[in-house]
């Protein structure tokens, strides 16, 4: 029988090579990416949690931005300057979001992405914290940034190179409120000096013509929402339309009208395009009673996770239970609104220690206020905040 041609024995070749390399290929082991080998995830990620992670001690961390020259400073923040202990270690500390990464700011890139743009802070004291740390961090990036009050604002900062402002309104109820005396003859009656009348319905002041003024809006309120701030003898009574609001409310219901309305307030008179967060509570760290009970916040290192609901569950009753508590009234209004949540909670509950606690810069201030448990050390837990909410900026600019 004749051989056949190379030609017609060329489709066996393949088809008997096919077979060969199938046959080994199924020998070689499947490799699956570990949990370490896996790339992190970008913080534009829809599955990315910036507010879900852990702290990480670094002592090759990047330095702070700014020290105790910063001309924003507020004295009772500015925990180098008055010789708070650790501030080295305080500083050592890098959250570390779960599964993805939390770029540090970059200020000369971040002014530049904001350019011509305004970013505004409403609420109490701890929006101002806030402000105080993103205004020595941007400064960074020009250093002829020039301190700014207008439109109402209580303090804030223009940055000529970018044509960018940033301002803080404090509004600590974000509702207006005001104090009403009781005449003498009532106040011997029952004990009642008189009430704050709080208009559930219209804005404070400070920050009521704002709303055309900003590209970016950061909202808070709660810290003073307590019967330390308005005890029995100086109650919050509440108005709607100019009439009181009967049967009167107590406090945490009032709360919840005055987040109802504001937020109504803020989606209706806040163009569209601008970008709108409602930064959640910041957590306090007062141990063994309140700020006027000797409460202390000695700490030198963050509190373990496990600490961290006996801490602040309101199931367990502690002195640190308001922020969860208030949270979830805030959360609950927001529903269904285009007000971006700013969760950083969490994040901060572990940070016992960063607090001014004693060192609070004027003589004799811990025996008339006791320690602050409540406010940060600057810089410190605050300038993480700042790093969140200008990636958060970023990953919305960027995909605008």
């Amino acid at each position: 029988m004749p051989l056949k041609s190379p030609c017609s024995l060329f489709p066996y070749l393949i088809i008997l090579s096919l077979i060969f390399l199938y046959q080994y290929s199924s020998l070689l082991p499947v490799h699956t990416p570990s949990s370490s080998s896996q790339s992190t995830k970008s913080s534009s990620s829809r599955s990315c949690n910036l507010f879900n992670g852990h702290w990480v001690l670094d002592p090759n961390s990047p330095k702070p931005f700014y020290d105790e020259t910063c001309p924003f400073h507020r004295n009772a923040w500015n925990c180098l300057r008055n010789k708070r202990d650790n501030m080295g270690l305080i500083n050592s500390w890098r959250w570390v979001p779960l599964d993805c990464h939390l770029p540090r700011i970059d200020p000369s890139q971040f002014l530049g992405l904001m350019r011509n743009r305004n970013i505004g802070f409403v609420g109490d004291s701890l929006n101002e914290n806030f402000l105080v740390s993103f205004l020595c961090i941007l400064r960074v990036a020009d250093l002829g940034a020039k301190k700014w009050k207008k439109k109402g604002a209580w303090r804030g900062a223009y940055f000529p190179k970018f044509n960018v402002t940033v301002g803080y309104h404090r509004a600590v109820l974000l509702a207006k409120y005001k104090w009403q005396p009781t005449q003498p003859a009532v106040a011997v009656e029952d004990g009642l000096r008189g009430v704050y009348r709080v208009d559930v319905d219209v804005p404070a002041d400070d920050w009521v013509n704002i709303t055309n003024f900003y590209d970016v809006l950061v909202f808070n309120t709660g810290h003073w929402w307590g019967y330390d701030k308005f005890p029995q003898e100086k109650p919050l009574v509440f108005y709607r339309g100019g009439k009181p609001i009967l049967p009167p409310l107590g406090m945490l219901d009032g709360l919840k009208v005055v987040l109802e309305n504001m937020v109504s307030y803020i989606q209706r008179e806040v163009p569209g395009e601008a970008l709108k967060f409602w930064r959640l509570q910041s957590p306090r760290h007062f141990y063994g009673g309140d700020w006027n009970q000797n409460g202390s916040c000695l700490f030198n290192e963050p509190l373990e996770d496990f600490k961290l609901d006996l801490w602040f569950e309101p199931r367990n009753n502690g002195v640190n239970k308001e922020a969860r508590q208030l949270n979830h009234l805030v959360e609950e209004t927001l529903q269904g609104t285009d007000i971006r949540v700013l969760d950083l909670t969490h994040l901060s509950e572990f940070r016992a220690d960063a607090h001014p606690a004693i060192w609070l810069g004027k003589k004799d201030a811990v025996a008339v206020w006791g320690q602050d448990c409540m406010h940060w050390c600057l810089p410190g837990v605050p300038d993480t905040w700042v790093d969140i909410l200008t990636e958060l900026l970023r990953t919305s600019l960027v995909t605008m």
